[in-house]
């Protein structure tokens, strides 16, 4: 069939098989370009199929040549309808890295119940015995609690009082001005719930008691501050909640982790397209003008950059000072975002950007193609008025 993009705001519904795997390759292909990392032997990745988790699975395979098991959950093509986006993100990494030789294999399912994770437990004994980097970067609305059955769902909202800022329409460029109203305790807590720490102990824990984890084991988690512009949704939002306390966790597996020397960050990322950072008001427009900026000042990074460095220049130097923590010992990968002067260019923009100057002095047109790109569309590279076969295996999930 000819697959286009269907989408509705933040949403798109088809993904393109080929366009996916064309960006994994390319990513791919920058991995190699670059020096080996001296990093882990055997990893997991949970949350391994799109974003900074999938990069991070290339990075861990192709730089470090390391074993790599990879968590997520993706729906296959059915008829008429395509695969997700990371379904056919997985299919194109899993084939590339066995081609090379590299061992990969992909566990589908909710990673927040015990099911998963005792399924994941029992692969690594069967095939690596132990793990020496676990990344957790799961990214979701939703999450059922695996004790109590409880559904929590987060949102995206300002804590205490509503905030109103401009926002834009990424589809049509269109500046306008939004009120999102304060959120109420009980949307607080779910949003925890999902998208703080919780998990991620669990995790931890679940992996300690089963003894596979490697002597000078660490575990990662990504979280993200952003500039004051963005703060009041994001920082000292919802969000921001749920990161505090993703972070709190850190310090909490640290100590876990000290019968084998392990150790646990929460490295903070640069701001990026991803389907969530689309869905966040005020940020799509925020993001259009950073990457004007750092684009212009040869500091932009994609997700696949950023990952490597993480890897190259962070966690695997060999030298603990060069982790660069900061007073909350977070790894601040965001530190080129985060310069003085491209905050200040960003923000004197910030105060000019209108729908009828918005494609002068951002980039909101590379925004809008990098979410496409997410699922596989919007690359040169690929004819999408071809004909293209929907129905992609993943080499470890159909033996």
């Amino acid at each position: 069939m000819i697959i286009k993009p269907k989408f509705r705001g933040f949403i798109c519904t088809t993904a393109h098989p080929e366009g996916c795997a064309y960006n994994v390759k390319e990513q791919i292909a920058y991995v190699k370009s670059q020096g080996k990392v001296k990093g882990p032997r055997n990893v997991l990745v949970i949350g391994a199929s799109t974003g900074y988790g999938l990069a991070s699975r290339i990075v861990a395979t192709f730089g470090a040549g390391a074993k790599t098991i990879g968590v997520f959950f993706e729906k296959e093509a059915s008829g008429s309808r395509t695969a997700t986006a990371g379904w056919y993100n997985t299919a194109a990494f899993e084939q590339a890295a066995r081609e090379e030789g590299h061992y990969a294999v992909s566990i589908n399912g909710d990673a927040f119940s015990d099911e998963i994770k005792q399924q994941t437990i029992e692969r690594i004994r069967q095939d690596l015995g132990e793990i020496d980097l676990v990344v957790y970067s799961l990214a979701s609305p939703k999450r059922v609690h695996p004790e109590t059955g409880e559904l929590f769902s987060s949102v995206i909202k300002p804590i205490g009082q509503a905030y109103t800022n401009k926002t834009v329409d990424f589809h049509s460029a269109e500046v306008t001005e939004v009120t999102i109203e304060p959120a109420t305790e009980q949307e607080i807590e779910h949003t925890i719930a999902v998208m703080g720490g919780d998990d991620w102990e669990r995790w931890m824990k679940a992996l300690q008691d089963a003894g596979v984890l490697a002597e000078g084991v660490v575990t990662v988690a990504y979280s993200y501050i952003g500039p004051q512009i963005t703060h009041s949704i994001y920082r000292e939002g919802t969000i921001g909640r749920a990161k505090d306390d993703l972070e709190a966790t850190a310090e909490k597996l640290t100590h876990l982790l000290e019968g084998v020397a392990g150790q646990a960050y929460v490295s903070v990322n640069k701001a990026l397209v991803t389907q969530s950072s689309s869905a966040i008001p005020v940020v799509p427009l925020y993001i259009s003008l950073l990457f004007k900026v750092m684009k212009e000042k040869g500091l932009h990074e994609g997700t696949i950059e950023q990952m490597y460095r993480l890897f190259a220049q962070r966690l695997y130097t060999g030298s603990a000072s060069d982790l660069s923590l900061d007073d909350r010992n977070r790894i601040r990968i965001d530190d080129w975002e985060m310069k003085e002067e491209v905050q200040e260019e960003v923000a004197k923009l910030w105060n000019q950007v209108e729908t009828d100057n918005i494609r002068d002095i951002s980039d909101i047109d590379a925004f809008r193609q990098d979410f496409f790109r997410l699922f596989g569309f919007e690359f040169p590279q690929i004819n999408y008025d071809e004909e293209v076969d929907v129905q992609r295996s993943i080499p470890s999930l159909a033996e």
